[in-house]
């Protein structure tokens, strides 16, 4: 199977680049998003790997990289009447949503900030900087997966 790359959003409050790295590796849930769900059910798969971006603080910016690390499986706080992202109609015969593990790989010294994306030439294609794009699982290209990389090597 072909590698893939992503883009994955994450607000710093809720989940940052500096908790995954404590933690090593994560279960990327509480997507609620079909189309996002569905990238995680049918497209990403073990050794994919993704920008990790921080979303909603100043500067937004890709921080790092992170790689998939299990296939999709059942949301499990889609079952968890505790959680804000509960879903009654989720159960574990007929799980809705789904999500993949991923694991910490490096931080970038100086995160890659949208803005200086949007003024690369190169990545005016990518969908980070589409209008109206708020998917918070996102695939990129290769091209455009190395040259973030070798942005945030610059530093």
């Amino acid at each position: 199977m072909k590698k893939k790359y992503w883009l994955m959003k994450s607000e710093p409050s809720s989940y940052s680049i500096d908790d995954l790295e404590t933690d090593k590796k994560t279960l990327w849930d509480g997507v609620r998003n079909y189309q996002a769900r569905n990238f995680m059910m049918k497209d990403m798969h073990i050794g994919d790997e993704v920008l990790f971006y921080h979303s909603n603080t100043k500067p937004t910016a890709v921080v790092g990289l992170v790689k998939v690390s299990d296939n999709a499986k059942p949301d499990p706080v889609a079952m968890d009447k505790t959680s804000k992202y509960f879903d009654p109609k989720s159960t574990n015969e007929n799980p809705i949503w789904h999500c993949v593990e991923i694991k910490f790989v490096k931080k970038f010294t100086t995160p890659v900030t949208l803005q200086e994306i949007k003024q690369q030439e190169s990545l005016e294609g990518m969908m980070l900087i589409k209008k109206g794009m708020r998917l918070s699982i996102q695939p990129v290209t290769k091209s455009e997966f190395d040259q973030i990389c070798t942005l945030g090597k610059k530093r």
